[in-house]
């Protein structure tokens, strides 16, 4: 790799080139450890990544296997790139769909498809970096205003902090339960009660690291449930939170035994032409922060959703009085 290559690569703005010759004491030792031992503050796995995208030569030559044994006098130079983690935490301007923003703070319904927070997987393209480019602000508050999260594939509603004063009274309201937060689901099965409230603890699926449970010792959460229509082998629900447990709703319905449509971590199975969870953050109630006056609002279904929503309405009993409005 020669130097006009890397400079002219997006990736090398940011990055250190750095060059060291290997001593007598180090021979054969391979190249991923020796980039490790040489450069401590990087991750062996993120050296790794450089070593195999070409951003590593020995004696002028580029290298991409790890596991090569390195001997005394060679020169290895590396390119050392910032980790995803590093670069997480930058302005990316994208379109963000504002319900109301004032200077204290602003909500936005959130499409689904979009991370709220960057994570392994997802360090750019997140909800953080759409709001560290819309406002200066930003970058001076923890997690950039956010309070609460949704998941990736929810769509709706989200409160965010624009100052210190509104973020610190957003996150009491929360913590004390007094936002209001509502959303709509279609789920599978035909609910036996036309409403009702799951009260059970959340914590971390003793079996499966990436989901989360209803265990002995979690987390205190409750969901009220109601039905608003039901087919005969689906249904629509409206759900309130009481609590703000990861995965809240579609654990305790899972629990339940009505896993929502397309959520296939909790056993969702595909129907209605929805290929993603059919959860939607509809509803959102709580007192301004600074000011105390009471705030409401309310997100109509994305398209996908709303689509699924009319095919059940239009095959369910009484689908004259469904409403994702009601």
């Amino acid at each position: 790799m020669d130097d006009t290559e890397a400079d002219e690569t997006p990736e090398a703005a940011d990055a250190e080139r750095r060059s060291a010759r290997v001593e007598p004491a180090e021979h054969g030792e391979r190249l991923d450890r020796w980039l490790a031992l040489r450069h401590g503050e990087f991750s062996r796995s993120h050296l790794q990544g450089l070593v195999e995208a070409g951003w590593v030569s020995v004696d002028g030559r580029v290298v991409t296997s790890c596991s090569r044994r390195v001997a005394p006098g060679q020169q290895i130079e590396v390119t050392l790139l910032p980790t995803p983690e590093s670069r997480a935490f930058r302005p990316e301007p994208m379109t963000l769909a504002i319900v109301f923003e004032d200077e204290h703070l602003l909500v936005v319904d959130k499409p689904a498809g979009l991370v709220v927070h960057p994570a392994p997987g997802n360090w750019s393209g997140t909800l953080l970096n759409g709001l560290l480019a819309h406002h200066a602000g930003a970058s001076a508050l923890p997690r950039a205003g956010i309070v609460h999260r949704l998941d990736k594939d929810t769509s709706g509603l989200m409160v965010v902090a624009r100052t210190l004063v509104a973020m610190t009274a957003l996150t009491r309201a929360i913590a004390a339960r007094e936002v209001q937060r509502e959303y709509l689901a279609l789920a599978h099965g035909v609910p036996r009660q036309q409403a009702w409230t799951v009260d059970a603890p959340i914590g971390r699926d003793p079996v499966s690291r990436v989901r989360m449970a209803v265990v002995p010792g979690g987390k205190p959460a409750r969901t009220d449930i109601a039905v608003v229509a039901a087919g005969d082998a689906l249904c629509a629900l409206r759900c309130r939170l009481h609590t703000g447990r990861t995965h809240q709703i579609r654990v305790h319905l899972a629990h339940q035994g009505h896993p929502l449509v397309s959520d296939a971590l909790y056993g969702g199975r595909p129907a209605l032409g929805l290929e993603r969870q059919a959860l939607h953050a509809h509803r959102l109630g709580f007192a301004h922060p600074i000011d105390g006056r009471p705030l409401a609002f309310e997100a109509a279904l994305a398209a996908d959703l709303a689509a699924a929503w009319q095919q059940l309405s239009a095959a369910a009993p009484g689908s004259d009085t469904m409403s994702a409005k009601g």
